[in-house]
């Protein structure tokens, strides 16, 4: 599990997944996400725009998984 700080209030899923290193472009990450890979504090999201906060986890199926800070 990794940490992830941000200096703002809130990042994007898609560009999450790219800041984190878990998706390689935008268009893996928006795949990721459409398909059903990608979790937000437990629950599958299919929003490549939602807004993760601090305190938020998310996990990709893989089993990687960040903690944004």
């Amino acid at each position: 599990m990794e940490e992830i700080k941000i200096s703002t209030e809130f990042i994007k899923l898609d560009s999450l997944l790219k800041f984190a290193g878990l998706a390689d472009t935008g268009g893996e990450a928006k795949q990721l996400i459409q398909d059903g890979f990608v979790s937000v504090n437990g629950e599958v999201c299919t929003m490549r725009g939602k807004k993760i906060r601090p305190g938020d986890r998310v996990s990709v199926e893989d089993g990687d998984e960040v903690i944004v800070k």
